[in-house]
């Protein structure tokens, strides 16, 4: 399968177009190669783009790098390690595709759909406004449950234990998701009587919130929580194609 098609598939998939007004990041194609009109052999899925996944993109003699996170940023000059990222890719004609909020908002393959299914929530509705776009959800669980068995659930998912900050009920029925460095949302946690915010990393204002409001965070990790949208759309593309794909997985500060 050419480059083209698949670019032209994933943008439609994920209706990159939908957010090019808000969302600070490049989505879509950031790096083409020589000829979009190459056939692409092998695919790397990876959170975010860096000189090692690159490295072992190479090594695994991948075509296409799909990331989350990726490298074009509003207003970024390319020079210092954005130049030295790009040269890489250049050099080694390995084309970047990058979805951000795209793959966070979606409703079947984004990272906070999917960690509301994989949590057993129902009722599953819209969550987290940022610039007029919810990009997180909200769901319920059928019944109560201990927080600890939420944790439990959540360790199973992202491969480490949450931290938390308990200041809420010990058992829990309605959980609002924000993946990543969803802290921003909190406001609209407490709005909405959540028992959990669950996102993926420490913001120093939430504590005094979560206190104040009594409210229970969980933190999953952000690098964890946003592994869940790129493993989707990896097992989409090679379904879709039958092409071979690898998930390059990074050593990354969740687990410091």
């Amino acid at each position: 399968m050419n480059l083209k098609k698949i670019i032209n598939f994933l943008d439609e998939t994920l209706n990159i177009g939908e957010l090019k007004n808000i969302d600070n990041s490049l989505n879509g194609l950031q790096v083409s190669v020589d000829d979009d009109k190459k056939e692409i052999k092998k695919i790397g899925f990876a959170v975010s783009a860096s000189i090692e996944v690159f490295e072992k993109a190479k090594k695994e003699k991948c075509d296409l790098i799909v990331v989350h996170h990726g490298l074009i940023w509003e207003k970024a000059p390319i020079k210092n390690i954005l130049r030295k990222r790009i040269k890489f890719l250049l050099e080694n004609n390995i084309a970047l595709y990058a979805a951000h909020l795209p793959l966070d908002r979606h409703e079947e393959y984004g990272n906070n759909v999917i960690m509301a299914k994989m949590l057993g929530l129902k009722v599953i509705e819209k969550f987290g406004n940022y610039k007029g776009t919810e990009i997180g959800f909200m769901g319920l669980f059928d019944k109560d449950i201990e927080l600890k068995e939420l944790l439990d659930k959540v360790e199973k998912i992202t491969g480490q234990r949450p931290k938390t900050i308990k200041f809420g009920k010990d058992k829990v029925k309605k959980i609002a998701i924000v993946s990543g460095g969803g802290g921003s949302c909190m406001d609209e946690a407490i709005e909405k009587n959540v028992d959990v915010f669950l996102t993926g990393e420490v913001v120093l204002s939430n504590y005094d919130s979560a206190r104040d409001s009594s409210i229970n965070l969980v933190y999953g990790g952000h690098y964890a929580t946003e592994t869940l949208g790129v493993n989707a759309l990896e097992r989409l593309i090679n379904e879709k194609f039958n092409i071979d794909t690898v998930f390059i997985d990074i050593e990354n500060y969740d687990k410091f």
